[in-house]
């Protein structure tokens, strides 16, 4: 992206309004025109206008932007995870799951966590079959980078400690 440029993810309210909205508005602009100049005076046209084309700019920037799918670098998601599953392994991720991950996520990964309805937003069900198929790699970044309101683990985490959680993430899912 160019300096200066504005991202229409980062500021959903300034993107085109979608056409049929515009057709809709000069629909309602003509009509009204055509009813005021033969009943109404200067002022009331004005006014009228000015109403068409707020209730028609509300439902522009009403409408919910596209969800914006968290996706990791293809070379990060091409990792492997060098942390064989074990009974070791699951235990000290399940470990670290219920320390650091349930409050959110929920004991069973459904984003039911007794903190969850403060976020703002609903955290991912890790149980759900989506989130199976993404790769150990793609789960790693995620859980090293975060992304609002989940932290980083990149530094609170060993590696070892991260991909142990994915094991242990892969039972949930078979739940």
């Amino acid at each position: 992206m160019e300096p200066g440029a504005v991202s229409e993810v980062a500021y959903p309210s300034r993107r085109k309004p979608p056409p049929y909205s515009l057709a809709a508005w000069r629909s309602v602009a003509a009509f009204v025109g055509r009813q005021l100049n033969t009943q109404l005076g200067r002022h009331a046209k004005l006014l009228a206008f000015l109403t068409a084309f707020l209730g028609s700019t509300l439902l522009v920037v009403s409408e919910e932007p596209p969800a914006s799918k968290w996706t990791a670098p293809a070379a990060e998601a091409r990792k492997k995870n060098p942390v064989a599953v074990s009974e070791s392994s699951l235990a000290a991720g399940q470990k670290i799951y219920l320390k650091r991950c349930l409050a959110c996520h929920g004991k069973t990964g459904n984003g039911d966590g007794p903190d969850a309805a403060d976020l703002g937003i609903h955290p991912a069900k890790l149980s759900d079959p989506a989130i199976a198929a993404e790769t150990d790699g793609a789960l790693f970044w995620k859980i090293t980078v975060g992304k609002k309101p989940m932290p980083n683990y990149g530094s609170r985490l060993s590696p070892t400690d991260r991909w142990s959680v994915i094991n242990y993430l892969r039972t949930l899912a078979k739940k």
